[in-house]
C-alpha cells in the first residue's frame, strides 16, 4: 500500500504539473498568434498598441507563473519524499516537548520556508513585470511592510486557530474532524463580518464616498436593489497599483461598497453604476452564500477524508515519513491534496463564470447594458487584460468569460431589452 500510494502521489503531482506547464504554454502560444490584430468588434475602442501591451503583460506573468509552479512542485518533493518535513518534525521535537506546541512550531518552519522561496518571484512580479507595464505604484518599503502586517496578522489570528484545530484533534476522538469543520466554519464567518472594519484598513485607507452626484445614484441603485450596506468608501488602491476595481465585502450588517480610487478615474458614472449593479447582482443571485455554502461543503469532505487517513501508516511513508502525528497529518494532507484534485479546477471556474453571466444580466436589467460594456471595455484595456485567451486555458483558470463572449453576452442583453 505504501509504495502504491508513493506512486499515485508522484503521479499526480508530476502529471498536475505537466498539464500546468502545457496549459501556460498553449496560453501563451495562442496570445502570441493574435497579438498582431485587434479582435472583431474591439477595433474602434482598443487599440493595436494597447492590445499588444496586454498581450505582452500576460505573456510574461504566465511565464512567471510557470517558473513559480516548477519551484513550488520541487518544494513539496523536497518537503514529503525529500525528508525536508521528517527533519521539521525532528527540529521542532528538540525545541518543545507538548505535542500541541511541536505543530504550531512544524507549521510555522513550513510557512517561513514556503514564504521564502515565493518572495522572489513576488519581486519578480510587483518590481519587475508590474513596474515594466507600468502598473506597480508601490515602493520597496511598503512591499516589506505589508509583508510585515501580513505576518504578524497570520501570527494574531491564525496560530491561535491552528492552537485550537491540533487541541480539538488531541481530544476528540474519532470525530475530531467534524469539531474542527465547525470551528473552521464558524471562523471563517467571523473573518468575513470583521474583515472590512479590522482587518482592511490595516493595509489601505478608505474615505467615504465624497461625488454627491454619484453617492445619489449609487443610492437609488442599492434601494431598487434591497441591498443594504454601511457605507460607500473609496480605497486607496492607487498606492500599490494602478489597476482598477471595485467590490462589496463583509457579512450581514457589516457590508460595504468598495471603489478603487483608479477606477473612479477611468470610468464616468454612467460606468460605475453599471460596475456596482454587477457586484450587486451577485447579491442579489446569492452568488456568495453559494461559494460560502461551496467551500463549507468542500472542507467538510476533505477534512473527512483527512480523519480517515491520520491513523494509516501508509499515508505517512508513503510521502517519505517514518510516523505520523497531528500537525503532521494537517501539513501533509493540504500539502499534497492540490495535486490529486487540480483537474477538477475547471469544475470550479465554470461555475464562477456563470456566475458572473448571471450577474451581467441583473446589472442589464437595472442600468443600460451599454455602459457596462463600455466600462469593461475601459477596464479591459486600463488593466491589459488579453482579449485573446487560449479557450482550453481559460476553462481551466478563468473565474470570469474572455472579453469577447462577456461582451456578446451583454450585447445580446442589450437587443433582448429594445
Amino acid at each position: 500500500m505504501t509504495d502504491a500510494f508513493t506512486y499515485a502521489f508522484l503521479l499526480a503531482l508530476g502529471g498536475s504539473l505537466l498539464l500546468k506547464l502545457w496549459l501556460a504554454r498553449r496560453h501563451t502560444r495562442h496570445i502570441i498568434s493574435h497579438r498582431q490584430h485587434v479582435p472583431t468588434g474591439f477595433a474602434d475602442s482598443i487599440t493595436l498598441e494597447a492590445h499588444q501591451r496586454a498581450a505582452d503583460y500576460t505573456v510574461a506573468k504566465t511565464r512567471l507563473g510557470m517558473a513559480s509552479a516548477i519551484v513550488d512542485t520541487l518544494l513539496i518533493l523536497a518537503l514529503t519524499l525529500g525528508g525536508g518535513l521528517q527533519h521539521l518534525w525532528q527540529f521542532s521535537s528538540n525545541l518543545a516537548e507538548p505535542d500541541l506546541l511541536r505543530g504550531l512550531i512544524l507549521v510555522a518552519s513550513v510557512t517561513l520556508i514556503s514564504g521564502a522561496i515565493s518572495l522572489p518571484f513576488g519581486l519578480a512580479r510587483t518590481f519587475g513585470i508590474e513596474a515594466r507595464f507600468g502598473f506597480n505604484k508601490m515602493t520597496i518599503r511598503l512591499f516589506f511592510l505589508d509583508l510585515i502586517k501580513s505576518t504578524l496578522l497570520g501570527i494574531l489570528i491564525g496560530a491561535p486557530l491552528l492552537a485550537m484545530v491540533l487541541w480539538l484533534m488531541s481530544v476528540m476522538g474519532s470525530l475530531w474532524w467534524l469539531w474542527v469543520w465547525l470551528l473552521w466554519s464558524g471562523f471563517s464567518v467571523l473573518l468575513l463580518a470583521i474583515y472590512p472594519t479590522l482587518i482592511a484598513p490595516f493595509f489601505n485607507k478608505f474615505q467615504p464616498l465624497e461625488d454627491e452626484e454619484l453617492g445619489q445614484r449609487i443610492n437609488a441603485l442599492l434601494e431598487r436593489c434591497g441591498f443594504k450596506s454601511q457605507g460607500i468608501f473609496v480605497m486607496d488602491g492607487s498606492t500599490r497599483s494602478s489597476h482598477g476595481n471595485a467590490y462589496f465585502t463583509g457579512f450581514g450588517a457589516s457590508k460595504r461598497i468598495v471603489f478603487f480610487d483608479t477606477l473612479l478615474k477611468h470610468l464616468d458614472h454612467d460606468e460605475i453604476e453599471a460596475v456596482l449593479a454587477h457586484e450587486l447582482g451577485h447579491f442579489r443571485k446569492r452568488h456568495t452564500t453559494k461559494r460560502i455554502a461551496f467551500t463549507f461543503a468542500l472542507s467538510f469532505i476533505f477534512l473527512f477524508i483527512l480523519g480517515q487517513l491520520i491513523n494509516a501508516p501508509w499515508f505517512y511513508q508513503g510521502l517519505g515519513l517514518a510516523s505520523g502525528g497531528n500537525a503532521l497529518a494537517l501539513v501533509l494532507f493540504f500539502m499534497v491534496i492540490p495535486a490529486f484534485t487540480f483537474p477538477l479546477t475547471p469544475l470550479s471556474s465554470r461555475l464562477s463564470r456563470r456566475h458572473e453571466y448571471e450577474a451581467d444580466a441583473f446589472a442589464a436589467s437595472q442600468v443600460s447594458a451599454g455602459s457596462l460594456v463600455s466600462a469593461l471595455v475601459k477596464l479591459y484595456r486600463d488593466n491589459a487584460a488579453t482579449l485573446t485567451p487560449d479557450p482550453l486555458h481559460s476553462a481551466f483558470y478563468d473565474s470570469h468569460p474572455s472579453a469577447t463572449l462577456r461582451i456578446a453576452h451583454l450585447q445580446g442583453e442589450t437587443d433582448e431589452s429594445r
